[in-house]
């Protein structure tokens, strides 16, 4: 039950931002989400206690602040970013260039996604992120469902014991299904095959960004990146499968857009 009630608590708290927040509220929002997924982050594969965590946190934050008003920040300025974190980190601060690169993925990992989910409401309004995040959940649920219900073969046992392969391929159909149904909303001159390659992709790049996370955990030999919400985990666990799907999601807003 508490899992269901923070589950629906989530969803709808999500949905009342993405329809009525002012963009600059959602800006504000999306960095706020990624600074708490990147302190999940750190504390899973740089477990050493300190405020570097807390200050790389606001530093993904910045970067999906950024990003979120305009992608061509990225490249300019993540290879700033890189440049100045990893001479400060190895040179100044003592750090090995394992650790300080490990707190860079954040960065890319978590704090352009999100900027890029909020970067695409600009480009596309809000109908796109509601698509991209009902995409991403259909195939969830389907994969849950088909692999408890048929499921035999296991996708990757040594990292998520219970995802199979059976569960995989449900979801990748339902999530194909719902891209061909839903995609007309914001990809008008789309046909039906390219619908359904794109619904493909996003479901694939979710279900490696839900294994990629499982894995850092499994690392790190811990269940969920953090206690934060009831029944669910963190908030890390909630996006994992999110922030694969939408650098692809987000090109092709930009493609058909051009």
């Amino acid at each position: 039950m508490t899992r269901l009630i923070s589950g629906v608590v989530l969803a709808a708290a999500a949905l009342a931002a993405i329809l009525f927040l002012p963009l600059v509220a959602l800006r504000a929002l999306a960095a706020a989400v990624a600074a708490m997924a990147a302190y999940e982050y750190l504390t899973i594969t740089v477990p050493e206690p300190g405020p570097r965590r807390m200050v790389m946190a606001i530093l993904v934050a910045f970067v999906c602040w950024a990003t979120s008003g305009t992608v061509t920040f990225t490249l300019f300025g993540a290879v700033a970013l890189t440049v100045g974190w990893l001479a400060y980190s190895v040179l100044f601060a003592g750090r090995r260039i394992h650790d300080a690169a490990t707190e860079l993925t954040a960065t890319v990992y978590i704090g352009i996604p999100l900027g890029m989910l909020v970067a695409g409401q600009i480009l596309a309004g809000w109908r796109a992120t509601l698509i991209l995040l009902g995409a991403v959940v259909v195939s969830d649920s389907a994969q849950y469902y088909t692999g408890r219900a048929f499921g035999r073969r296991p996708l990757a046992p040594r990292i998520s014991p219970k995802k199979t392969i059976e569960g995989a391929l449900g979801g990748v159909v339902f999530g194909v299904v719902f891209m061909i149904v839903a995609g007309p909303y914001i990809f008008p001159f789309l046909g039906i095959p390219a619908r359904a390659a794109l619904g493909a992709v996003i479901v694939m790049l979710g279900i490696i960004g839900d294994l990629f996370e499982s894995s850092l955990k499994r690392a790190a030999a811990v269940k969920d990146s953090s206690s934060l919400i009831p029944g669910h985990g963190g908030v890390l666990d909630r996006i994992d499968a999110l922030l694969f799907a939408i650098p692809a999601f987000y090109f092709m807003l930009v493609r058909s857009a051009t």
